[in-house]
This record gives structure tokens, sequence and C-alpha cells, in this order.
């Protein structure tokens, strides 16, 4: 047995047991109000399913993440980029910056609503205020403090501005798409219809089941997310990924 077969199977063990204590604790330790049961979560699931709940609140939230991040990340690519080269104007706007992005952005939440209603542009504009300083700061920071000795080298084996870009500053800027947070925040403020509605509508009727459901679509929904930005990692950086099997077999 290889060992990434022995790896997974100690994980679905682990998640079994981990299961099978829940449902064991749900029912003979009189948690359920606050656990729920594994099997109670699964129906309120598939009872989603077939009435089609699940799949229309799934749409609308990662339509508006996808849109939302894809709008932030151009706007904090292209700013960041463009301060990143720029010293003189990034120290004259660095205090305004850092000022707005030290802001807890669910703050802003009431704000957009009163600016912007409780639609759908809302909350796209919402992840996409919240997707672009994170984006910024990497981007910024990945320009900025970008290794020396990559550049010299790629310039060497003929490397245009494009590849350094591409091969270099932009990786270093690559970070884990907060979009989703967004959105989930977004939905829960002010809107009907998303998972972070589902969310609040259950736990305000104090569904335990309903609301656990809901976060395990959302964890599910995250973990695709980190899926893509992996894949993506694996392509615009490779000999990272080589560096880091190294590490680990190290």
């Amino acid at each position: 047995m290889s060992a990434s077969v022995k790896l997974a199977v100690i994980r679905l063990c682990l998640a079994a047991s981990i299961l099978a204590a829940w449902e064991y604790a749900s029912r003979v330790r009189h948690l359920e109000f606050y656990l729920s049961k594994p099997t109670d979560i699964a129906s309120r699931l598939m009872v989603w399913i077939s009435d089609g709940t699940l799949m229309t609140n799934l749409q609308a939230t990662v339509f508006v993440a996808v849109i939302g991040f894809v709008i932030g990340s151009c706007a904090g690519l292209m700013i960041g980029l463009l301060l990143g080269r720029a010293t003189v104007v990034a120290k004259v706007l660095d205090p305004f910056l850092m000022a707005f992005y030290s802001m807890p952005k669910v703050a802003l939440g009431p704000v957009f609503v009163l600016w912007f209603g409780i639609d759908t542009s809302m909350k796209i504009i919402f992840v996409a205020v919240v997707v672009f300083f994170l984006v910024f700061l990497n981007t910024y920071s990945g320009v900025r403090n970008v290794s020396r000795d990559q550049i010299t080298i790629l310039r060497l084996m003929g490397a245009n501005e494009m590849d350094l870009m591409r091969k270099v500053v932009l990786p270093s800027a690559f970070s884990v798409p907060y979009a989703l947070i967004g959105t989930i925040l977004g939905e829960m403020m002010a809107t009907n219809k998303g998972l972070g509605f589902l969310l609040a509508n259950t736990a305000g009727m104090f569904d335990t089941a309903g609301t656990f459901a809901t976060l395990v679509v959302i964890v599910a929904l995250s973990m695709i997310f980190n899926a893509l930005v992996r894949v993506a990692e694996i392509y615009l950086t490779p000999w990272q990924s080589r560096l880091e099997a190294q590490e680990v077999s190290i």
C-alpha cells in the first residue's frame, strides 16, 4: 500500500470516528440542540437538494464571490503593481491606504447598504473591497520585496518584462481568495438569498440542523476554492512545488 493510500485511509478513519462520536454525543448525551446529529444534517441537505433550496443559494453565493473576486483582484493587482514601482506615490498614499485597510471591513456593511441597497450589486462591491486590499497589499509587498537574485537569473536567461511579472512578481503576490468570506458577511447583513442568508436565517430560527448543514456547504465550497488556488499556484510556480516536496522528504 502506497503512502498516499495509507494517508487517505487514516483520514477516512479519523473522519468516521469523529462522525460516530458526534452522533453518539447528540443522541445519548442530549446535545442535539447544540450540535444536531450528522444524520439530521445529512437529511436536511438531501431535502434542500431535492427542493432546490441549496442550488439556489449556492449559485447566488458563487456568482457574487467570483465576480467580486475578479473585480477586486484586478484592481488590487494593477494598483499594487503601480505603487510597487512608483516609490514616491506609494509613500504619499501609504498612510491613507493603511488606515482604510485597518478598518474592519464588516463595519462598512451598513454604509454599503445605505449607498447601494440590498441587491446583488451591494454584495459584489463589498466583496470587491475586501479582496482588493488583500490582493493589493500582497502585490505591493511582492513587487517591493521580490528576490533580486530571481530577477537577475531570469534576465540572464532572456526573460522579458512580462515573463518577470508572471514568473516572479505575480506568484509572490498570489494569495488565497477571501471573496467567500466577504460574500457570506454581505449575505448575512442584508439579502434574501445566498449561503450567508441561509446561515443567518436558520440560526435565527434556532434550527441547529439547518445551521450546521449550511456550514458544511460553506466548508466544502471553501475547500474547492482552496484547491483551485493550489492548482493555480502549481501552474504559476512549478519550481515552488518541487521545493516543498523536497523539504517534506528531508
